[in-house]
């Protein structure tokens, strides 16, 4: 089992490309009728990665005046109280919805994307020398929030975890998470008879399950090989870019029109579909999380370049700002008041001109 087929079996059903389904086995895609969809294990058709658990959540201690109970792996992690046990369960679940398909409102879309988007640039950042480490740190954190604040996640969990180098912990009782999660499924696999009224699936199920949940957190953590966007015919260029960010990042620091030619034979092509859609976001948040995040200045530039085409020029600086809160956040990190770049906001369409001026 590959993290990289799954994944692109998840575009591929997300986005509707209608490419014959790969083997995904020990876990195969099942679809529901309002267009979500969710891996389930192939033995057990009607339990999921995310939902196995399901019945394992720890009673909420927030709940009840004096809760009298310990953790259930207390003697493994002694250091952990049974809101710490609350909090790495929420990111459990919350890292094994990486590969969920959810149905959408216009608020949700915005967070399906961003927590996507996190979950593939976090695979990136480790293989990226174009950048220091510096750099990287900052942005690890950066996708790492957003992975969590768009799932979204309660407070105490967004703050919980930090990294130590590669390695993320449970920052109050600097707990790894590949610790803790490897001794959580070998409990339960290990004691089913203890819990064969919470869990519906097999000891070996539960390890298939690990090992899903062990690749997804390496390739948060940078650990792992990282996971490439698929091909699609006319945008081999732009994904290049995007599977490749030391390539996107020379571009543009040697020969920037030759990046925003690439922005503009996809406006200039009328074919769209909605992976294509995504590969075009994609790469402007890229811009964004890459170039902005550390030289917003050069967004005078690509305005520069696309102003006398103003219908572009608008669809580009919208997107920037309007598909995600990323640019929101760059600004108020870095302090920039966007009243002080009018050839710019003079692009901005009235959602944008709300929220921003």
């Amino acid at each position: 089992m590959e993290l990289q087929s799954i994944y692109n079996e998840y575009l591929n059903i997300k986005f509707k490309r209608a490419l014959p389904p790969v083997r995904t086995s020990p876990f195969e895609y099942g679809l529901y009728e309002d267009d979500r969809a969710d891996l389930f294990l192939t033995d057990h058709l009607d339990e999921t990665f995310t939902n196995w658990m399901y019945d394992l959540q720890p009673r909420d201690p927030h709940y009840v005046s004096e809760p009298d109970w310990k953790p259930v792996l207390r003697e493994l992690f002694q250091q952990m109280d049974i809101y710490d046990e609350q909090v790495l369960y929420y990111l459990l679940f919350t890292l094994n919805t990486a590969l969920s398909i959810n149905s959408h409102n216009a608020y949700s879309t915005m967070n399906d994307f961003m927590k996507n988007y996190s979950f593939l640039q976090l695979s990136h950042l480790s293989e990226i020398t174009r950048l220091n480490e510096e750099q990287k740190h900052q942005l690890r954190d950066f996708f790492f929030f957003f992975y969590l604040y768009a799932h979204p996640v309660n407070e105490e969990t967004l703050y919980a975890c930090s990294f130590e180098g590669q390695n993320l912990v449970h920052t109050k009782t600097d707990i790894s998470l590949e610790r803790y999660f490897t001794a959580f499924h070998d409990h339960y696999s290990t004691n089913m008879n203890q819990y064969s009224e919470q869990i519906a699936i097999a000891p070996h199920d539960i390890q298939a399950c690990k090992h899903l949940t062990l690749e997804i957190l390496r390739c948060i953590e940078g650990k792992s090989a990282k996971l490439s966007m698929p091909e699609e015919e006319g945008l081999e260029a732009m994904l290049r870019l995007i599977n490749d960010v030391d390539q996107m990042l020379q571009m543009h620091d040697e020969n920037k029109s030759a990046l925003f030619e690439i922005i503009k034979d996809f406006l200039t092509e009328a074919r769209s579909t909605p992976y294509r859609e995504h590969c075009f976001t994609t790469l402007l948040q890229n811009y964004t999380s890459y170039i902005l995040f550390f030289r917003f200045d050069e967004i005078h530039t690509l305005v520069d370049y696309f102003e006398d085409t103003p219908v572009w020029c608008r669809t580009i600086i919208n997107k920037i700002f309007m598909d995600t809160v990323f640019i929101d956040r760059v600004m108020k990190q870095n302090r920039i008041d966007i009243t002080a770049y009018p050839n710019l906001t003079q692009f901005f369409e009235d959602e944008a001109k709300r929220i921003y001026l």
